[in-house]
This record gives structure tokens, C-alpha cells and sequence, in this order.
């Protein structure tokens, strides 16, 4: 089992940053992949970024090329999303996963329960 606490989140206005934090303890979690993704209100929940276990391989959804960076370190236990240029359509819950490596939500067995990024105009 892996429990997972993400943390960052906030208000910020466009063209501002904020980097998120997943904080994982529980089951070895080196030996995971990690993703994050997110929901805004009356939308399916939807990739945003994914970092297999190794850290060697990272995907960035098209809608975050270019301003978002995932990173991993596996001596604090904890993957990060940096988050650059934000836009207000970055408005969302964002939420870190783990599990396998990919953008579909189905392949992650582990979530955290989520922090809200606002993006205002």
C-alpha cells in the first residue's frame, strides 16, 4: 500500500508559478511509476504528467509542453510538478498517482486526494 499527500496548490495569477509536491510513504516508492493528473469541475479527470520509477522516462501532456516539468526524488519520497506560465485554464484538482506508467487514470492503483490550483486572469 502507498499513501500519497500532495501539497502546493493555491491562487496564483496568470503567468505565475507553483510547484506541487506528492509526499509518498507506505510501500517501496522507488519502485514506482508516478503520473499527475487533474479535474476541473464538470470535466473528466485528465493526464497531465508521468515519471516511470527510474526517472529515466518522462511524459508531458501537449496542454502542459513547454511550462510544466515533472521530477522525482526518491530520497525524500516525493514527485514534483513544477508548473510555470500558468494559464486560467490550468484551473483544476490536481491530483498525484502511482502505479503504472502512462496517460490513462485506469493504470494507477494509488491516488492522493487532491490540491486545488486556481488560476486567475
Amino acid at each position: 500500500q502507498v499513501q500519497l499527500v500532495e501539497s502546493g496548490g493555491g491562487l496564483v495569477q496568470a503567468g505565475g508559478s507553483l510547484r506541487l509536491s506528492c509526499a509518498a510513504s507506505g510501500r517501496t516508492f522507488s519502485r514506482y511509476n508516478m503520473g499527475w493528473f487533474r479535474q476541473a469541475p464538470g470535466k473528466e479527470r485528465e493526464f497531465v504528467a508521468a515519471i516511470t520509477w527510474s526517472g529515466r522516462s518522462i511524459d508531458i501532456a501537449d496542454s502542459a509542453k513547454g511550462r510544466f516539468t515533472i521530477s522525482r526524488d526518491s530520497a525524500k519520497n516525493t514527485v514534483y510538478l513544477q508548473m510555470n506560465s500558468l494559464k486560467p485554464e490550468d484551473t483544476a484538482v490536481y491530483y498525484c498517482a502511482g502505479g503504472e506508467y502512462g496517460g490513462s487514470p485506469t493504470g494507477y492503483a494509488y491516488w492522493g486526494q487532491g490540491t486545488q490550483v486556481t488560476v486567475s486572469s
